[in-house]
């Protein structure tokens, strides 16, 4: 079994992902927020995306209490924001940049995008649960994308684009 699970991580190591912070307030109107991978466009009517969540995150239990949260797409020069959000650092939001959305929801500065949603459902599956939440707003930076690939941080290289 140990050899399976060591295959699958490395399989899934090897395909390169976008990065985000899913930040909310618990209930004590603190912001919290985590670095996610796991995260997925999954339909346009209505819009929706998902996220997933390890069970034993610290966070989790706050996390499914929540009903909004904030995806935030990091941009190719937020490595450092990506490696604090996936730290045990106790009070992340105090080592970086952000604010409280009309929305009311904790939204990092300079990100690629933001997308704020309302928790549309929660789904159980084996040692996570899955987030799927309904697109409510869209702020878009236009920025290049942070990539995780081989547990290395780094944006697209300049020689991926065909030149014109």
């Amino acid at each position: 079994m140990d050899n399976k699970i060591e295959s699958f991580k490395s399989v899934m190591g090897n395909y390169p992902t976008g990065v985000t912070v899913v930040t909310a307030f618990n209930e004590q109107n603190e912001p919290m927020g985590l670095t996610v991978n796991s995260f997925a466009s999954v339909s346009l009517d209505p819009l929706l995306i998902l996220w997933s969540i390890d069970k034993n995150a610290g966070s989790y239990d706050d996390f499914l209490k929540v009903e909004r949260f904030s995806v935030n797409i990091l941009a190719a020069d937020q490595g450092d924001i990506c490696q604090l959000f996936a730290s045990r650092v106790a009070d992340r939001f105090a080592q970086c940049e952000w604010e409280k959305s009309e929305l009311s929801l904790p939204v990092l500065k300079d990100s690629l995008a933001t997308l704020q949603c309302k928790v549309h459902q929660k789904v159980e599956a084996g040692d996570h649960t899955i987030m799927i939440g309904e697109v409510v707003d869209i702020q878009n930076n236009d920025k290049n994308p942070l990539l995780y690939h081989k547990r290395t941080f780094g944006q697209i290289p300049e020689t991926f684009y065909p030149q014109s």
